[in-house]
């Protein structure tokens, strides 16, 4: 029976220094990092200013020290080579695509993993023996000693289900893979080495203690008890334990319980006496899935000021004790983003990360320039993206230019081509990923701050482990090699080394054993405490619960909870014990392990955020000054639009057309509306120049007819391919031409039952006069009719509406503009409506009988038109006048001719800040 110390024992024999041949084992790194900082607390009391580190160390790093020995000794010849963890994985994946159960399955790398863990939990637990001999027989190999054929009965035959034998197989499949190829894998670690500890090169210590331990496996147990048989003395030792002030607080829902745990952190650091070392701790159940709320939450609290710019790199007075994955740290992000630039395609927005990244070549110094390419690229690109596709576009003279960024694309581009295809070995891969990356400029010019130099050593560690892959992966494409690069990434939990902080946030199994003065354990709701059951499903539940597995079984994962919790109340002197009272609409009740506590209220002081206290500091200057300086010169750019802005909303005129903002959109698929309008556009504008009259029109044969708008359309697209060419490529470029002829030939039938007309004017650009401004204008067209009478138009493939013409600040004033500031003797205006199914003009005649399709200005009284033609006229050059005047004069109100409803796909709502002063959009029109 081993020996039991006390924890304050094992310290002082600790002191005695290596020489004293003590080992102390923790079950995980964290406690042994605790242990190994009480420690040096203890020395430092002592009045020590240096002393020997103590042996402390967790399991695994423990098992792995002696097969290092045992590497070094005499016999290491035939001692098999260890597996990284991503090489188990790929051996696992090899395994399972070879197999017949595995032809049947979806996700390879997901089950390969679960099987990785049964694996692993067969051998910890001592399952293996069972599951091998009643799948396999009695010719089973399991590299175990024979007394284990007791174990096997009929029942753990009955006990084996379909998933069970595949797993069975699977795993027979894997051990003969590592046997074939000289490797064993970290789970059959403990019983290979068990049989070697007589090696004289095994640094065996004369005491060994387990610290701490809640539930030792049997692998571990059957280890200690051959290292006691080679002389090794083993003990236990249980940490330190005291009486805690538990109190039960109930909290709203899981914000709140955060929020309130991250002001009583503060409050127990700030009451702290100076150079008191104050140790608390926060424990969180699901601490994986909270953790980045977590963290955000007490950043916000405890140091509100590191959300300042200027405090970039602060250092946080809390540690969370589960890192995260690398592949999520922005640095690795980006260099991965880098390789999948050099693939096959990548979605835009993931592109736009990169043209933004500081972590590429002169990323600091080109930051305006590449953030204003971005911009514009949003227009012209796809929303998938080739690497040669984004090289020329950065190469153009007509977006703004980033000539290094150009540069490192086009050297990236050629490299691609060079290296980046064909089957290769993963060193190959990761010397090829390395090269890739230095001709991007990875990781960029500035210099990088702690957080980011660790980062970009453990990158350097990940693609080091991922160049090992060749000892045990066949030859693999691009496509395989990053997604192998990627999950070895994702699943490398990285966590920059700090000195000791006094507040630890950690997770349930991290807290064990560890020692506070004030203990926060957050989440006990009914539903998280204790854990549901997590049984493996690939070995049986029977078996795992007659092994005492935790977690296997809802009996098991309780009893669990219990020692934990029962852990808690020795763990600190003050504990508090919290749970949300509800999740979205669902009330939650306390974990019945803690329901029994009172429920007591906490006083907390209030602690504002970075962005209260910014406005907490405000000192309000309101100036009522709707004005910007008026307009130097006629000139203004925008054209119609200028009108149409300035009809809509003052502030939104001054902010497009003088201000020069704009929105930044996202590339999207084939055409829009607005493409596909002026495709037709230009279509119709051809076969008019071609045309010119009825008379020709009418005499046009079928044929012939059907060959010009063929052209027409061709050179549309064409046109449009210029800044889009992915988009019209192909036989979407045939659909669409298609698509245009039909279109333009039903509008020119719809045509031909006019009287005759003549079109004088097509797609024509005019320079017009407009109250203080000089406008730029296109007219769509002009017709002149055999008496003499012209017809302004404008193409409309939507469904426009003549009230969109009338009265005060019209919503489409283009028409109205075209009339009074250049064909000032037109007798009518018209929508013409190119849609399939409805082709008709909309418009507004001096007169019935003009256009078909258009009302005389005697209808459309009740849409508020004038009583007569020349008082419409009067009216729209008063009004366009006046709307020009206040654009001009920099009248800039903040004032939707429609309220909420005209601010519908403006970009520049964060720059009026509407919602400020009307509201929120209803849900409905925000969606």
């Amino acid at each position: 029976m081993a020996a039991e110390l006390d924890q304050t024992d094992l310290l002082v024999r600790l002191a005695a220094g290596r020489d004293a041949g003590i080992t102390v084992l923790t079950p995980n790194r964290r406690l042994a990092q605790s242990l190994a900082a009480e420690f040096g607390r203890r020395q430092v009391a002592r009045g020590l200013a240096s002393w020997e580190a103590p042996d402390i160390l967790p399991w695994p790093a423990f098992v792995e020290r002696l097969y290092e020995d045992a590497r070094d000794g005499d016999e290491a010849r035939d001692l098999p080579l260890l597996l990284g963890v991503e090489e188990e994985h790929t051996l696992w994946e090899e395994v399972l695509r070879k197999s017949q159960a595995g032809n049947a399955l979806l996700a390879v790398p997901e089950t390969a993993a679960l099987a990785r863990e049964a694996w692993q939990l067969a051998h910890a637990w001592r399952l293996w023996r069972p599951l091998a001999h009643a799948g396999l027989g009695e010719d089973a190999r399991t590299d175990i000693n024979e007394d284990a054929r007791a174990d096997i009965n009929e029942d753990a035959r009955a006990d084996l289900n379909e998933d069970a034998r595949v797993f069975i197989d699977w795993a027979e499949r894997y051990r003969r893979a590592t046997a074939r190829i000289g490797r064993t894998d970290a789970a059959r670690l403990p019983e290979l080495l068990a049989r070697r500890l007589g090696d004289a090169a095994l640094r065996k210590p004369r005491l060994l203690v387990r610290y701490a331990f809640e539930q030792a496996t049997p692998q571990q147990d059957a280890f200690l008890a051959a290292l006691a048989a080679q002389g090794s003395e083993i003990a236990v030792c249980a940490p330190a334990r005291g009486e805690a002030r538990a109190t039960r607080l109930a909290c709203l829902d899981a914000r709140d319980e955060m929020r309130r745990a991250a002001l009583w952190a503060r409050a127990r650091l700030e009451a702290a006496p100076p150079g008191g070392g104050a140790r608390i701790g926060v424990v969180l159940p699901d601490l994986a899935q909270q953790r980045d709320a977590l963290r955000r939450v007490f950043a916000q609290i405890l140091a509100p000021a590191a959300d300042d710019p200027r405090a970039a790199g602060a250092r946080l007075p809390f540690n969370v004790s589960l890192g995260e994955p690398l592949a999520a740290c922005p640095l690795v992000a980006h260099a991965l983003l880098v390789l999948e630039l050099c693939g096959r395609e990548i979605e835009f927005e993931r592109a736009s990360r990169l043209l933004r990244s500081p972590f590429i070549a002169q990323g600091e110094a080109e930051m305006p320039e590449r953030a204003r390419l971005d911009a514009a690229l949003r227009r012209r690109a796809e929303p998938l993206l080739t690497l040669d596709r984004l090289a020329l576009l950065a190469a153009r003279d007509d977006l703004p230019r980033c000539p290094a960024l150009a540069r490192r694309l086009a050297a990236l581009a050629a490299f691609r081509k060079e290296r980046l295809f064909g089957a290769r070995s993963a060193r190959a891969w990761g010397e090829a990923f390395g090269e890739a990356l230095a001709l991007a400029g990875f990781p960029g010019e500035r210099e990088l701050d702690s957080t980011e130099y660790q980062t970009l050593k453990k990158w350097h560690a990940t693609l080091a482990q991922f160049a090992l892959l060749e000892r045990v992966a066949p030859r693999m494409g691009f496509g395989d090699a990053l997604a192998r690069l990627r999950r070895i990434a994702a699943a490398t939990l990285f966590q920059p080394e700090t000195p000791e902080l006094p507040i630890q946030l950690l997770g349930v199994l991290e807290a064990a054993g560890m020692r506070f003065e004030h203990l926060w354990v957050m989440g006990l709701s009914d539903e998280a405490w204790p854990m549901r059951a997590q049984a493996n499903p690939l070995i049986p539940i029977r078996l795992q619960r007659a092994a005492g597995v935790p977690n296997a079984s809802p009996a098991a994962g309780l009893e669990f909870a219990r020692r934990l919790t029962a852990g808690w109340f020795g763990a600190a002197g003050e504990l508090v014990l919290s749970h949300p009272q509800r999740e979205g609409d669902r009330a939650l009740a306390p974990s019945p392990l803690i329901a029994q506590i009172a429920e007591a209220a906490l006083d907390l002081p209030d602690h504002a955020g970075w962005r209260a206290a910014i406005h907490g500091a405000r000192r309000i200057e309101r100036i009522a000054e709707a004005r910007a300086p008026a307009r130097a010169g006629a000139a203004a750019r925008g054209g119609a639009a200028l009108v149409k802005d300035q009809a809509a909303c003052a502030f939104r005129a001054l902010a497009i057309h003088r201000l020069g903002a704009e929105g930044v959109g996202a590339p999207h698929s084939g055409l829009d509306a607005l493409e596909r309008g002026t495709l037709v556009h230009r279509v119709l504008a051809s076969a008019w120049r071609e045309l010119k009259t009825k008379w020709t029109l009418d005499d046009t044969p079928a044929l012939a007819l059907d060959a010009l708008l063929a052209r027409a359309a061709k050179e549309a697209i064409d046109w449009q391919r210029r800044d889009r060419p992915g988009t019209l490529a192909g036989r979407f470029a045939q659909i669409e031409q298609q698509r245009l002829v039909r279109l333009a030939r039903g509008w020119l039938d719809h045509e031909r039952a006019r009287a005759d007309f003549t079109v004088i004017a097509t797609e024509e650009q005019r320079e017009l006069a407009l109250g203080p401004l000089a406008l730029n204008l296109r007219l769509d067209r002009v017709d002149e009719t055999a008496a003499g009478e012209r017809i302004v138009i404008d193409y409309k493939t939507g469904r426009p509406a003549l009230a969109s013409v009338l009265g005060e600040r019209p919503d489409e004033p283009q028409l109205p503009l075209y009339l009074v500031a250049g064909e000032t003797g037109a007798a009518a205006l018209a929508f013409a409506q190119v849609s399939a199914g409805a082709m008709k003009f909309v418009g507004l005649a001096r007169e019935d009988g003009l256009l078909e399709g258009a009302k005389s200005i005697a209808q459309a009284l009740r849409l508020g038109a004038a009583p007569s033609w020349d008082e419409q006229l009067a009216f729209w050059r008063a009004e366009l006048e006046r709307l020009a005047a206040r654009f001009a004069a920099g009248h800039a109100e903040v004032d939707p001719k429609r309220g909420l409803h005209t601010c519908r796909g403006c970009d520049l709502q964060p720059f009026c800040r509407i919602h400020e002063r009307i509201g929120p959009l209803p849900e409905e029109e925000d969606a």
